[in-house]
């Protein structure tokens, strides 16, 4: 009997041994990603997941999730991802504003940069100057010109503080020494509602946020901060081109995996979501969300942040940035 037990608990063993073998010689992705996003659903970070997702479903063969949790600017995402398996299965869709943003505002985070390792670049998106109808000026120099002249009686809208367009728009004001209020709202939606109204006068935001309403007249387009005008807007100027050189604003989102993923699935990874952007399809529902697509390996991705790190942490000390 002694002998027969130890038998089956040997064959046991071997059994779950070779499952196990099977199991991690299987090849990446052998079973549904999933994409966890640090935004509610709509504006630029949601949008750029979804445009990845449907892509990255075709080039893989396997279903891509994207799973929103928003919520503590970005932490209880950045946090659960952080705390996943490494195995290339839970990946960040990761804002820029949060990344590089949020070590620079907040001491003790429940995350670090380290926690995470670079995967590739997705989407990028040139933010763009707009106002309400009512305020006087039909285009840059004569905006900054009305509100240096009327100082703290614009106010501008952010998505929150520490937030890129609260950053952006403070580094605006450093630059063109004009003075306007703050108004942080919980997102981009309740900040256009208010800025459509008129209640608030001036938005720096991406695109997806603005670009229908000011396509339609409903707000002015006053400049697009890059280097290139966008293709949705064609007729609103470059701050460069509207007499403003050396103010660019760029939001971007990257993919990152938990610390300790395999570098052969990073790699594996990193390739199949430059096929997926490579697609005409892909670019096709990025022109339309107003996004551009824009690919970074994993080594220049993480050359990035850093850079983009740096550049913040100098920006939020000038401008006296502290979290909510």
């Amino acid at each position: 009997m002694i002998y027969k037990l130890s038998f089956q608990r040997a064959t046991i063993t071997l059994l779950l041994v070779a499952a196990v073998t099977v199991a991690s010689a299987q090849p990446y992705p052998s079973k549904p990603i999933t994409l966890v996003v640090p935004n509610p659903p709509g504006g630029f970070v949601d949008a750029s997941a979804r445009i990845l997702s449907d892509s990255l479903a075709k080039v893989t063969a396997q279903a891509v999730v994207v799973d929103n949790r928003g919520g503590g600017s970005g932490n209880v995402a950045y946090q659960a991802v952080a705390r996943a398996n490494p195995d290339g299965y839970t990946l960040l869709n990761s804002y820029s504003a949060y990344h590089v943003g949020n070590p620079n505002l907040t001491p003790k985070l429940p995350w670090a940069q380290k926690d995470f390792v670079p995967v590739a670049l997705i989407t990028v998106a040139t933010n763009v100057i707009a106002v309400h109808p009512s305020v006087p000026a039909n285009n840059l120099n004569e905006f900054i010109a009305y509100a240096k002249a009327n100082p703290g009686k614009l106010s501008y809208a952010s998505q929150g503080n520490g937030s890129l367009s609260h950053i952006g728009t403070e580094m605006f004001k450093l630059q063109t020494k004009t003075s306007m209020v703050h108004i942080p709202y919980r997102g981009s939606g309740p900040a256009l509602q208010d800025v459509l109204s008129g209640q608030v006068q001036v938005f720096i935001t991406t695109p997806p946020s603005v670009m229908g309403q000011i396509q339609v007249g409903k707000l002015k387009g006053l400049a697009v901060a890059g280097k290139t005008r966008h293709p949705g807007m064609p007729n609103v100027p470059t701050t460069a081109e509207a007499g403003l050189k050396g103010f660019e604003l760029e939001a971007w989102v990257g993919i990152f995996a938990p610390a300790g993923t395999p570098a052969d699935v990073v790699a594996k990874l990193s390739s199949q979501i430059k096929a997926a952007l490579d697609l005409p399809e892909t670019k096709t529902r990025a022109d339309t969300a107003g996004v551009e697509l824009r690919y970074l390996a994993p080594e220049a991705l993480g050359a990035l942040v850093k850079k983009d790190t740096d550049f913040w942490a100098k920006t939020i000390k000038a401008a006296g940035i502290k979290a909510e």
